[in-house]
């Protein structure tokens, strides 16, 4: 009964549907309370973003000279900053600038990255060389500095911000992907749908590419942390979003002349930055567990 039983376990598990294996995810991930809170604070971020208009308070432009330099009060919750504009709506509407650079500039930098490891470790010889020296280049700047450069050269704005970000981003997800691939190609069943025949663009899509999205999943969440960081930095030296549309970073830049009589001006925006890296970095670890069969929670 039991050699039995133990030979027909893998065959129960061919058996089971493909949403079999993401739904047991879900359970792992699920039993891990900080990645949960760090979800749940992502998707009440996502949730202002969205709907910004209907929670914030006030117009984040619009100054109000007699209220400014506002302590926190009932008016004005989080206070107001050096021009008497509303610091709780402004950082409201910063966090659509941070998601949006965090997100999409990872994904970017992700689709490129993925690709472009995936046809150096699949095809080797010129190609992976190129690519690899490519990849080289781009690490041997400071990822933060890379990025301040490319975007003096084109211009500071959200867009020039977004490219920069994910230009140096690339390096992440193209290298630990050639790497995996390496290791892919030699399996028996990319072997076998190369001797059938199969198009090397085919192998890929169906075979190499999933193989590699636990992976790809977790470091997509992790980069996510530290896109927003980069952001908020090249916000803070004026090389991001451009007044007087509010990001988290350009808010503490202005508010660091009144740090010492407004605390408030660089203190919200900073606890925002502080708690999305954060719930992102959680996620990111448990994804981590989730996907890994031997850490998986029970």
């Amino acid at each position: 009964m039991t050699v039995t039983a133990r030979r027909s376990a893998p065959a129960l598990e061919e058996a089971r549907p493909w949403w079999y294996r993401w739904l047991q995810i879900w359970r792992s991930y699920v039993r891990n309370r900080t990645a949960v809170f760090g979800l749940a604070v992502v998707l009440g971020f996502t949730i202002l973003t969205i709907a910004a208009p209907l929670y914030a308070p006030y117009d984040p432009t619009f100054p109000n000279t007699k209220d400014a330099l506002s302590a926190p009060s009932w008016t004005y919750l989080f206070g107001t900053d050096d021009i008497g504009r509303d610091v709780l709506s402004r950082v409201i509407y910063g966090a659509r600038v941070s998601l949006q650079v965090g997100i999409f500039a990872v994904l970017i930098a992700a689709i490129v990255g993925i690709l472009a490891g995936v046809a150096a470790g699949y095809y080797g010889r010129w190609i992976d060389s190129t690519i690899m020296r490519i990849v080289d280049a781009i690490l041997a700047f400071p990822g933060l500095l890379f990025a301040i450069f490319l975007v003096g050269v084109l211009g500071p704005s959200i867009r020039n911000a977004m490219l920069a970000i994910s230009i140096t981003f690339i390096p992440g997800f193209a290298r630990p992907t050639r790497a995996n691939t390496l290791a892919i190609r030699e399996t028996e069943y990319v072997m076998s749908a190369q001797a059938i025949g199969a198009t090397d663009w085919r192998i890929m899509i169906r075979a190499v590419i999933p193989n590699l999205m636990s992976t790809v999943i977790v470091q997509l969440s992790l980069a996510m942390s530290v896109a927003i960081l980069v952001e908020a930095g090249l916000s803070f030296l004026g090389l991001g979003v451009q007044p007087p549309t509010p990001a988290w970073g350009s808010m503490l830049g202005e508010g660091r002349e009144y740090i010492s009589r407004a605390w408030w001006i660089t203190t919200f925006p900073g606890l925002a930055i502080f708690i999305t890296v954060i719930a992102f970095n959680f996620i990111g670890d448990g994804l981590r567990e989730a996907l890994d069969p031997r850490q998986r929670r029970a």
